[in-house]
């Protein structure tokens, strides 16, 4: 095949070089870490198989060392042919995901606040039924020992003395207090406030990983490498390979991110992972 090829075909260029080089996609493949599928779509300048931003820019580097071209100029190239895509593409799958994660998040949201006015008006009702019958008792308690203390004790007369013997004052009898009746505790909803995610890679992969705003980790994994985060409000996780990412959620398995070659992004939080958990 001719080296010549026209200044807009970058992935030409990338083909030629290799192919120059006597080099098969499977040996950059296997070289790079990078599936053959992407690579692939690389020499047809079909980028929406590519990661964003650096990721995409960090493929391309590693393409053109193993084809003997400069990097730095071949990065220029890239980014003169693709201006905008080589920053934005490569993401359909993310997009999907977010949006279903987000009405999935709304719809768990509505969900928790109808139990917890299901669960609210029967506990309100007993507390005012509970206080206002505590109160009837006690008023009527008070009256009731009131005129048994009032009423005297009444003693047969002895007709025999001159005059009958004046009769004992009696005491007041002591008034019992109001019984407390016991109030059933208000029962709170149970909330995940905590996420704790393992990483696991069964191949070599370039994973990136940014833990409530901060990055924690970007870099290409080796085969059972493993990588703990604990997550307070929101875990961005980028994989270049999903199937060669494996996740546990709070010590619970989840399913796969996505097909082998695939480049995936998902959010997790504490409220929404249990979306990402298997056998739902």
């Amino acid at each position: 095949m001719s080296a010549d090829r026209s200044s807009g075909d970058f992935g030409g260029k990338l083909r030629a070089a290799r192919e120059r080089r006597g080099i098969s996609l499977r040996q950059i493949a296997n070289a790079t870490k990078i599936s053959v599928a992407v690579l692939e779509a690389l020499e047809r300048n079909d980028i929406s198989r590519l990661p964003g931003g650096i990721f995409g820019r960090a493929f391309v580097r590693s393409y053109a060392i193993e084809v003997g071209l400069d990097p730095e100029t071949t990065i220029q190239d890239f980014i003169a042919q693709f201006p905008s895509d080589s920053v934005t593409a490569g993401h359909p799958t993310t997009v999907q995901v977010e949006d279903h994660e987000a009405h999935e998040s709304d719809r768990r949201m509505a969900s928790t606040f109808v139990r917890l006015i299901a669960i609210s008006v029967p506990i309100a009702a007993a507390v005012v039924y509970f206080g206002v019958s505590g109160r009837r008792t006690s008023s009527v308690a008070a009256p009731s020992a009131a005129v048994e203390a009032s009423a005297p004790e009444t003693k047969p007369i002895d007709t025999a003395t001159a005059a009958p013997p004046p009769a004992p004052a009696a005491s007041p009898a002591p008034i019992a207090p109001p019984i407390a009746t016991p109030v059933p505790p208000v029962a709170a909803p149970a909330a995940d406030d905590r996420l704790t995610v393992g990483v696991t890679v069964t191949r070599p992969c370039w994973v990136t990983a940014t833990v409530d705003g901060k990055r924690t980790i970007n870099r290409l994994l080796q085969p059972g490498e493993k990588s703990t985060i604990e997550v307070k409000k929101e875990l961005a996780l980028t994989a270049g390979d999903a199937s060669a990412v494996t996740l546990t959620l709070n010590g619970a398995d989840a399913r796969p991110l996505g097909k082998t070659g695939d480049v995936v992004t998902v959010r997790l939080t504490p409220t929404n992972f249990k979306g990402y958990l298997q056998n739902r």
